[in-house]
């Protein structure tokens, strides 16, 4: 789901969808308000019925509130007057988006790549604006190798990242760094093609 939700007074950014069954299953006559992503996108919720009766209520319009508990929900726009003031509160009181921030290597190694030098600074200048901040860092690979050595070298990646954050101040209890291997290419390809994105630490700060 890239969109944010709103069901009655619950606001999703975004939710599960066990969350969003329990909340309709407690709520008499609940409303759905579906809105933009942080960049603008359009997302789409699939609502289950929980009273036992069949079929499921599909919202794919953003900027729409639609009830629910009908026999055929119809969204609307949400029109001049936008979200209630109370749902307008739970937006602003939503967490700042993650934000992304990514490091490249050289082909087989754990050396970033030319031009990656100033990510963790980078990082450093975002930190103050985000007090009680995660930290987690992820290494990547492209197809070149086996998939156990490509295991491997991504958590090598992932690891001299964050050793490098801790050397610069970080706190250890902030960090958490795990390798994915080649199993979330950014630029789908075959087996044993190089691909410089897909060489990557990305280091997300929630």
């Amino acid at each position: 789901m890239t969109a944010r939700s709103m069901v009655g007074r619950l606001c999703v950014h975004p939710i599960a969808m066990t969350v969003l069954a329990t909340a309709l299953a407690g709520c008499a006559g609940p409303s759905l308000v579906l809105l933009d992503d942080e960049h603008g996108g359009n997302g789409a919720v699939a609502v289950l019925e929980t009273n036992g009766s069949a079929g499921e209520t599909v919202v794919a319009t953003s900027n729409t509130r639609t009830r629910l508990g009908r026999a055929n929900p119809v969204s609307r726009p949400l029109g001049d007057g936008g979200l209630k003031d109370d749902e307008q509160a739970l937006v602003e009181s939503l967490p700042p988006e993650a934000l992304r921030f990514i490091i490249y290597f050289i082909e087989g190694t754990t050396r970033p790549a030319p031009g990656s030098e100033n990510v963790i600074e980078a990082v450093r200048g975002y930190l103050p604006f985000r007090p009680g901040a995660e930290i987690q860092v992820t290494g990547h690979t492209d197809t070149v190798g086996s998939d156990d050595d490509n295991d491997r070298l991504s958590q090598k990646r992932a690891m001299s990242v964050a050793t490098a954050l801790v050397e610069q101040g970080f706190d250890p209890e902030m960090l958490s760094a795990v390798g994915r291997g080649e199993r979330e290419l950014i630029v789908p390809t075959g087996d044993n093609v190089a691909n410089a994105d897909n060489r990557r630490v990305e280091i997300i700060v929630r």
